[in-house]
């Protein structure tokens, strides 16, 4: 990007940090305004597909062949695969926070955002704890000044335009689960449930785990076996995590799945993020500038670290470790993530082998 001059340093750095203040899958929102600010619409839209398109089509073609066998059975590869998704998640919840949790407060707010999930009902939205956090955080912080922002990010979408995008955002969020409800189209159901969670999603990445859990297995579209092996399987590939959608599309219980079912679900959580992009792009000038924005935003970051923690113990802990050699496969696979920066697939691949080797120990 720096070597083809698409962006100065100064300018990239500023879309990185919109788009993680926004919600949806950010590093895909950061591809998309690379490409938009260089070639537009369509030149978004091709940098978004080239970085999307091949996780995605392996992610896609994993869920139809695991819909294809039928249900998951338990096995020992499928542990091993569990216990990886164990030791990410848990890279990410240290990364996350060290990075967005750096003073007692922010670790405070997410310490309280943490226990909040782990003890609220069952069914408990994320975003009413990351509503929370900014909201303390914009009253601990709202009184920093904001430093001198550098020059405008290279854009030419019109006001009017970007609110008329967030118009149209806005009234998807609002009017899909009703017209999911009326018509009783899977599709569209599918559709609205993929969609709200690329709409409520902050932090990106791993943090869209518990609500698409909450999404996808609550309504019992997906069992929590299939779940778990298809997000430690994601972790072995490069591009957006997100793409685990198109996986869970196509290993849906409910019609259409398969290959429709991902395209569905893929496009559904993909979607919202850009919109709100180019919705907020003509905006950020402004907003930016702003110490409450910033506040909250504070405030925000440091609730879904908690949210994360939170998932790391009741989505994957409680399921995937359940002895003490499970604990020390996961305890490996975090300490060569950490420690040693070995690549997830070798982690993820080392995780399955000796699941596969303790339950023949085992037996």
């Amino acid at each position: 990007m720096g070597r083809r001059r698409w962006l100065n340093d100064p300018a990239y750095a500023d879309l990185v940090s919109l788009c993680q203040s926004l919600p949806g899958p950010a590093s895909s929102q950061v591809i998309f305004g690379i490409g938009l600010a260089t070639r537009g619409l369509p030149g978004g839209l091709a940098c978004w597909l080239g970085f999307t398109l091949p996780s995605a089509l392996i992610m896609m073609a994993c869920g139809y062949s695991a819909a294809a066998m039928g249900a998951i059975p338990h096995a020992g590869w499928l542990a091993g695969l569990k216990i990886a998704a164990v030791a990410v998640v848990a890279q990410a919840v240290w990364g996350m926070g060290t990075q967005l949790c750096p003073d007692r407060s922010r670790l405070t707010m997410a310490l309280f955002a943490a226990v909040a999930m782990l003890l609220a009902p069952a069914g408990t939205t994320p975003l009413l704890v990351i509503v929370a956090g900014g909201l303390l955080g914009w009253a601990r912080y709202r009184r920093i000044r904001v430093p001198t922002t550098p020059a405008p990010l290279p854009f030419t979408l019109s006001h009017a335009r970007g609110a008329a995008t967030l118009l149209l955002f806005f009234l998807l969020l609002a009017l899909l689960p009703v017209l999911a409800s009326w018509t009783h189209l899977r599709g569209l159901e599918y559709f609205n449930g993929f969609f709200r969670v690329g709409a409520l999603v902050f932090g990106g990445g791993h943090v869209v785990l518990p609500l698409l859990r909450q999404a996808v297995v609550a309504p019992g579209w997906v069992d929590d076996n299939a779940f778990l092996a298809g997000y430690g399987a994601a972790q072995a590939l490069p591009g957006p995590l997100f793409t685990f959608s198109a996986y869970l599309g196509a290993v849906a219980h409910l019609p259409p799945g398969g290959i429709l079912g991902a395209i569905i679900a893929l496009l559904g959580i993909f979607v919202p993020g850009i919109l709100i992009l180019l919705g907020m792009l003509p905006f950020w000038e402004a907003l930016r500038r702003r110490p409450w924005a910033q506040a909250l935003m504070r405030g925000v970051n440091a609730a879904v670290v908690g949210v994360l923690g939170a998932a790391l113990y009741s989505l994957v802990w409680v399921s995937a470790v359940q002895s003490s050699a499970d604990f020390a496969i996961a305890a490996v696979g975090f300490v060569l993530l950490m420690a040693w920066r070995t690549p997830p697939l070798v982690v993820v691949v080392f995780t399955a082998a000796a699941g596969v080797a303790e339950g023949l120990l085992a037996f």
